[in-house]
């Protein structure tokens, strides 16, 4: 997550810990958070990757 713009890390966190109360494999809810996150970032024309 770290090249990730950072209001997209801080969904893609949030949509996580969501999965992970649910009781998702940690491994399965990283993943499927970062895809979320960057879908509705992109959705909104907000950048997903942090380019410095």
């Amino acid at each position: 997550m770290r090249h990730l713009a950072e209001a997209v890390c801080l969904k893609a966190i949030a949509i996580a810990n969501a999965s992970l109360a649910e009781g998702l494999d940690e491994g399965a809810a990283i993943r499927i958070a970062i895809a979320r996150a960057e879908r509705r970032a992109a959705a909104r024309g907000l950048p997903i990757r942090d380019d410095r």
